[in-house]
């Protein structure tokens, strides 16, 4: 079996990817013409290629791109569609649970209630579910730009469908300027909702959006975490506290967070100990799957096979799970990799 075989054949757990930047270029084609809407190229290859953030300057510009799939998301069968056709791409690349994150506040410009634009996304991923086996949850972002009184109402939305599929409480968009500690509330709410905390930082800000990722967002896992290294006692601290961190290459080189694949610091965190995880951050804007993440990850940084297994094992320790379910995923993720002579089975 060759590389890329063996790394689609991997059981894989997706822990960090956006609804609204995971489109199919020929749904988002179907949906805006349906709803009357613009887009920037009129065809599934153009579209495809004019929504990879490859020219992004910055995580600002990278984000810019997101105007555009939002505009096709702005009701329920729209949403429903899209997080059910994510979850079947993610099925078919061999991902066995995928934690689907996204602001709900985002996709209410036709007037769609707030529960119902998360209630929607998570009809399409029980639908998937329930064809496929793929296990899933959902995440939802608040937004550093806005108020805090809006994360307060997105965490008690969050809470109040714990039981509905939601599985964690999130901080995301541009962090320089916007600092965790704003929103420290709303983390609160997470908190005494017995929801898991994981906070987009050291991506667009250094070490002290990490460090109050984990203090007042009170993380368990960090969104990218790249910059890290620039602080060696909190390296040590998120190693020593098993803090996992949700590693996207590919965005990370677009949004100039990370010169190239082989200059990110992932196989020093590796190397060290940290936790890590593969992500996509978004199927569509990064123009990539899960699969050629782990490709990457392997070509230009070295990771053997047997190394990814360890990886795809870590995506699946730290999955928002409930213990039992965790350990029989493990459980079935452990025979396939030793099929795959990539462990051995005890």
């Amino acid at each position: 079996m060759n590389i890329s075989d063996l790394l689609r054949a991997l059981p894989k757990a997706e822990l960090h990817v956006h609804l609204d930047g995971s489109l199919r270029p020929d749904t988002m084609l179907e949906l805006a013409r349906d709803r009357g809407v613009d887009l920037p190229a009129q065809d599934s290859d153009g579209l495809a290629r004019a929504m990879v953030a490859n020219d992004a300057a910055d995580l600002e510009a990278y984000l810019e791109r997101f105007a555009w799939t939002l505009s096709v998301m702005q009701d329920a069968d729209a949403l429903e569609r899209i997080a059910y056709e994510l979850a079947l791409d993610h099925h078919a690349e061999n991902v066995r649970h995928v934690e689907v994150r996204w602001c709900p506040l985002l996709n209410r410009e036709g007037g769609l209630a707030l529960d119902e634009a998360l209630l929607a996304p998570i009809r399409g991923l029980r639908r998937a579910a329930d064809e496929t086996g793929v296990s899933w949850g959902v995440i939802v972002c608040a937004l550093r730009h806005l108020e805090a009184r809006a994360s307060v109402e997105l965490a008690e939305l969050a809470v109040a469908h714990r039981d509905e599929g939601v599985v964690a409480f999130d901080l995301a968009a541009g962090e320089a300027g916007h600092p965790a500690a704003h929103h420290a509330e709303a983390f609160t709410v997470a908190a005494r909702g017995d929801l898991s905390r994981t906070v987009h930082a050291g991506e667009a800000w250094g070490t002290d959006s990490i460090r109050q990722a984990l203090i007042e967002g009170r993380a368990h896992r960090i969104g990218h975490g790249t910059r890290l290294h620039e602080d060696p006692g909190l390296e040590r601290y998120v190693r020593d506290h098993r803090i996992c961190l949700e590693v996207c290459l590919t965005s990370n080189v677009q949004t100039r967070v990370a010169a190239s694949i082989a200059a990110h610091p992932v196989r020093r965190y590796y190397d060290l100990g940290i936790p890590v995880s593969l992500a996509t951050d978004n199927r569509l804007v990064s123009g990539t799957t899960l699969t050629r993440e782990y490709e990457l990850a392997h070509r230009h940084l070295g990771f053997t096979p047997s190394e990814l297994a360890t990886v795809t094992r870590t995506g699946f320790e730290h999955a928002f799970l409930p213990l039992d379910r965790k350990w029989d995923l493990l459980a079935s993720v452990d025979r396939e990799l030793a099929l795959l002579g990539l462990i051995t089975e005890d």
